[in-house]
């Protein structure tokens, strides 16, 4: 091969590792939400530190799940959103919430829900999601139907500044109570204009019902998931998440968010970021 071969080689070699290069890095970026509970510990000991962990692992935007008193992890709105700019984050959500009131307490506890819909607002969230429920809710219907008034007229506070507001489920949810499950009879008596649903995988499964159904059955109401497993994703081979993530458009989801409540090792940095990288090798996961 004379040295005119070999140049000419040497440039179509190298052009062609340019050109698989340039593919990788023009490939969209996955836009992937990290709960801050998942790091919960790591934030008590120096938030400053995890949250710049959390974005260099390529997360897009967290959801909060440290708001009390009008701060975020003892932070001004303010100052926590600073934070997570800087750091390449936003704070699309946040977990916040109150146990239904009496009603001798019920203009306190709206009055709570005035200051908690005016410090999401200030750090940039759009939604807010209440991810639990009291004794009341689990009651029997009845206490259901109360929970679900209170939905209802929080989501309606919410919409009035801008925001929404959505409910989290665990797997008690997923019980049945006089011939119906609670889950089904929270998304019947929620309105969808005021009240949209964060389904959480592990919880569905671990309750014994299929997603599928849910969204066939009502299309549209979950506009977040919470992806989680066992431990970090994809450790236990219990969940297939491809199904949820081909039906995304009939669900109704927008945003997917890692969740990760145990650890292999107990590490929780190194879980979360088993969990995003899980994610970002799955194909299924646009």
């Amino acid at each position: 091969m004379t040295k005119k071969h070999l140049f000419a080689t040497s440039r179509l070699i190298a052009f062609c590792v340019l050109a698989a290069i340039m593919m990788v890095s023009c490939k969209p970026k996955k836009e992937i939400g990290l709960q801050l509970w998942s790091v919960r510990d790591s934030m008590k000991v120096d938030a400053k530190r995890t949250i710049q962990e959390v974005g260099k692992m390529g997360y897009s935007f967290v959801e909060g799940a440290g708001y009390s008193d009008g701060k975020f992890y003892g932070m001004l709105p303010a100052d926590f959103k600073a934070l997570l700019e800087a750091n390449n984050l936003t704070m699309l959500s946040s977990h916040a919430g109150k146990p239904i009131p009496d009603s001798t307490k019920w203009n306190e506890v709206m009055a709570w829900w005035d200051q908690c819909i005016d410090a999401h607002i200030a750090v940039g969230a759009k939604y807010i999601i209440q991810p639990f429920m009291d004794s009341v809710g689990y009651a029997g219907l009845a206490g259901s139907k109360r929970y679900c008034d209170y939905f209802n007229a929080i989501g309606e506070k919410c919409n009035a500044k801008g925001l929404r507001f959505g409910y989290h489920n665990h797997d008690k949810e997923f019980t049945d109570v006089d011939g119906t499950t609670f889950y089904d009879y929270m998304l019947s008596h929620t309105d969808s204009s005021k009240v949209f649903f964060e389904l959480d995988l592990w919880w569905i499964h671990e309750g014994g019902k299929k997603a599928e159904d849910y969204f066939t059955k009502y299309p549209g109401r979950f506009v977040f998931y919470h992806v989680k497993d066992e431990k970090e994703l994809g450790a236990s081979g219990k969940i297939d998440f491809k199904p949820y993530f081909d039906n995304a458009k009939l669900a109704g989801m927008k945003y997917y968010i890692v969740e990760v409540e145990a650890y292999t090792n107990g590490n929780e940095l190194e879980s979360v970021k088993k969990s995003i990288d899980f994610l970002n090798a799955a194909e299924y996961v646009k």
